[in-house]
């Protein structure tokens, strides 16, 4: 390969690219109710148009699966044969703490702000333009590069379900959707709901209801409780480890927890508010089905007093995150998310969870099972290869938490964009992304792509 020639191609590109991100962010692609042709509202359907509308002016074969999904080809051979790479176009919601607007992205010191400029437009486009490249430098191709991208990865991946009822998909790629060096080992997803009932004694709760995704560590939790002045000055008198204000108001006493927001792959990295809420009420004296969320969750991420702490030596340990409790007619309902080790047994910890919060229901809403790939394979050393030409780092294939659509594939893996060292702000206020890196991204996939899909001499 012509080094010289792939960088003055890249450099060639970067200006265009970070346009097209821009255009991307602007469109604020999280889930809404269905409309016709937009399965997931208007919203994730104008991102999906748009996106494809920009790989068809770079010369790419597109195609629109139904406003699902959709897919942008490059080169020629079997779908079944095709170097996938797979990225999401939806967002989570804004949530609590963002100083600029999420929506319009800015640019200071090198980094470019908006919702999704990480999670997963900024990568989808790298890939894109990466692409472009590799179209660009005229090399000859072995196999079809298809860049497939889905709008409903934040939520149940019912795009993907979709796309491959009316696609044929590849059976080997790569998903930049999550960390470098390369992830060829992602955990068990299981969502549970735990449902009971308020207590009638002790401290009522009148309103608490916090969070819109499970797989988001809440930042900030609101609750009214019935109260006075009284009440507020003792709850602003207690001493906790964390930010807590109560205030009388004519309803009661509305009580607010400040929490750090993040990934629920990685709840240790932040500071959950509904699980402040939970300790800041127990301490007040409520009881029921608050208490046992309180005592068996809590602001616990490793599912210790909930009696489902578990690891493997291949895939780390399983975490928990509280990211959704409603509190409605009487009743609680709390939704968690699990990232289990590749050798849990996912049954049993539902069961065990059950025995711990006997006085409420466990339900499992949904569960993926975990995924591994060989890092002995061609995809897991090629993918090292082009991250250690580009940055000079060593490479190594790890195991996270999170779940990408490199699941979605026979042989798939997590490949970038986060490098190490790097601050994770997927599903965090301000969320952003380093210019130079989105840049260094384009190099690496480039390189990828040659490496896995150029024909050899």
């Amino acid at each position: 390969m012509d080094r010289e020639k792939i960088e003055q191609v890249c450099l060639s590109l970067e200006e265009p690219m970070l346009e097209t991100l821009k255009t991307l962010v602007r469109i604020p692609s999280v889930k809404e109710a269905p409309k016709d042709g937009a399965p997931f509202g208007l919203p994730a359907r104008q991102a999906l148009d748009k996106a494809l509308e920009i790989c068809d002016s770079l010369g790419f074969e597109c195609y629109n699966a139904d406003g699902y999904a959709g897919h942008a080809d490059l080169g020629e051979g079997s779908v079944e044969d095709a170097l996938a790479i797979l990225a999401h176009l939806d967002v989570v919601p804004i949530g609590d703490g963002w100083t600029l607007p999420p929506f319009e992205p800015t640019v200071r010191d090198g980094l470019m702000y908006g919702r999704g400029t990480s999670d997963d437009k900024g990568p989808a486009v790298a890939a894109m333009y990466a692409m472009k490249a590799v179209q660009e430098l005229k090399v000859p191709l072995k196999r079809k590069v298809r860049l497939i991208l889905g709008t409903d990865e934040e939520s149940g991946w019912e795009d993907i379900a979709h796309y491959k009822e009316v696609c044929p998909m590849p059976r080997q790629g790569f998903s930049p959707d999550a960390d470098y060096p390369v992830i060829n080992i992602e955990k068990g997803l299981m969502v549970l709901e735990l449902c009971g009932k308020l207590a009638e004694e002790g401290l009522q709760v009148k309103e608490f209801s916090v969070g819109e995704r499970h797989n988001v560590v809440p930042g900030i939790a609101e609750a009214l409780v019935a109260g006075g002045q009284e009440l507020a000055d003792q709850i602003n008198g207690m001493d906790f480890p964390f930010p807590v204000e109560a205030v009388c108001t004519e309803k009661g006493v509305k009580i607010r927890t400040e929490g750090i927001p993040g990934h629920a792959a990685m709840p240790e990295l932040g500071r959950n508010a509904i699980g402040q809420m939970l300790l800041v009420l127990k301490q007040c004296g409520v009881r029921g089905a608050l208490a046992t969320l309180a005592d068996a969750v809590g602001m616990e991420y490793d599912g210790s007093h909930l009696g489902i702490r578990v690891s493997d030596e291949v895939s780390g340990k399983l975490t928990l995150n509280l990211g959704i409790i409603r509190v409605e007619n009487g009743q609680v309902r709390a939704t968690l998310d699990l990232r289990c080790p590749i050798l849990a047994d996912q049954q049993a910890l539902t069961r065990r969870a059950q025995d711990i919060v006997s006085d409420m229901t466990v339900t499992v809403v949904n569960c993926k099972d975990p995924h591994a790939v060989s890092e002995k394979s061609e995809l897991v050393t090629k993918l090292l290869s082009a991250y250690e030409e580009v940055t000079g780092l060593p490479g190594k294939a790890m195991a996270i938490g999170g779940g990408t659509y490199a699941k979605c594939l026979e042989e798939g893996v997590a490949f970038g964009a986060l490098f190490p060292g790097e601050k994770e702000m997927a599903h965090q206020a301000d969320e952003y992304i380093s210019i130079e890196d989105l840049k260094k991204n384009l190099r690496i996939f480039t390189y990828a792509i040659l490496k896995l899909a150029a024909r050899e001499g």
